[in-house]
């Protein structure tokens, strides 16, 4: 590392300490009167939306708003809407104020952090449907309703944060892929930003449900991404596609997990592809390990 990035890094760990709390609001009309406060002060505003418990890779999400926005909201709303009837909605892990907490060490300016009452009152009857790269057969084929729940509740919070930009990580990149449609779509002015996935050490893709796995499983799920990272090594050295998957999926089976899919398709779009010559590719994989569903995904 040069001198200058280890400088940098020192100054922002020491600017860390003196940052204070965010502001923590769970109401709608407070979150927008301080967003007109800081508009009328002539601030950019930027928004990370999370259902919490947040990690690193969340943290980095923040860092990348921070670039492109004065002023950083970040929600934490565990969407029931996104759930579907077996998954693990009351369980999903509720951290507020250690949360806050680790907000404050990154300089997020508001916490808005709403009861589900807030998000979806008495009489709520409005569910945003989508198609494209929502309907692509990949999440979609194991959790039906699951971008139903996301672009209605991402329709929600960027009306109600206004804001400049949104950044949203690539970890869940169906999902980034139909955010950025629904926003141009429905002619959101917002502009959607991707961050990388930030991952463990090892390789693992940092995610909020990882506290799940046991301790053996930790020790194995790494494998997930180390078979997408020599799957995609085989096809840009010219393997054909559909052996470097048959390759990644005997690979990532005989490591223990429960396959939902491990898929290549087109980096813009998802549609499917025949060869590597179909536009930017990539690799896509959701499987169970034990009772925990891991998902990641790598270009080609």
């Amino acid at each position: 590392m040069a001198s200058s990035d280890i400088e940098a890094r020192t100054k922002r760990q020491r600017d860390r300490k003196t940052m204070t709390a965010p502001i923590v609001v769970d109401r709608i009309e407070t979150l927008r009167a301080q967003v007109a406060r800081w508009r009328a002060e002539g601030h950019k505003i930027g928004l990370v939306p999370t259902m919490g418990a947040l990690h690193q890779g969340h943290v980095s999400l923040v860092e990348e708003a921070r670039k492109h926005a004065a002023r950083i909201i970040v929600t934490i709303f565990v969407n029931p809407a996104q759930f579907g009837p077996s998954e693990d909605f009351g369980k999903y892990p509720r951290t507020l104020e250690a949360d806050v907490e680790k907000l404050a060490t990154v300089g997020a300016d508001l916490c808005f952090a709403p009861p589900v009452d807030e998000i979806y009152p008495k009489g709520f009857s409005t569910r945003v449907e989508m198609s494209g790269p929502a309907r692509a057969e990949l999440e979609d084929s194991f959790r039906p309703s699951h971008f139903s729940g996301v672009a209605t509740i991402v329709a929600k919070l960027l009306n109600q944060a206004q804001a400049d930009v949104a950044v949203f990580g690539e970890k869940d990149y169906q999902q980034l892929l139909a955010i950025r449609r629904l926003a141009r779509d429905l002619d959101i002015p917002t502009q959607i930003r991707a961050a990388p996935t930030l991952r463990e050490p090892d390789g693992l893709a940092m995610s909020s449900r990882n506290v799940y796995l046991s301790s053996e499983e930790r020790r194995v799920a790494p494998a997930l991404y180390g078979a997408l990272r020599e799957a995609a090594r085989r096809i840009r050295a010219g393997e054909g596609l559909g052996a470097a998957l048959d390759w990644g999926r005997a690979t990532i089976a005989e490591a223990g997990f429960a396959i939902d899919y491990v898929e290549i398709r087109h980096a813009d779009t998802l549609a499917r592809v025949k060869n590597s010559h179909d536009g930017p590719l990539r690799l896509l994989a959701a499987a169970k390990l034990g009772s925990t569903r891991l998902i990641d995904n790598i270009a080609v």
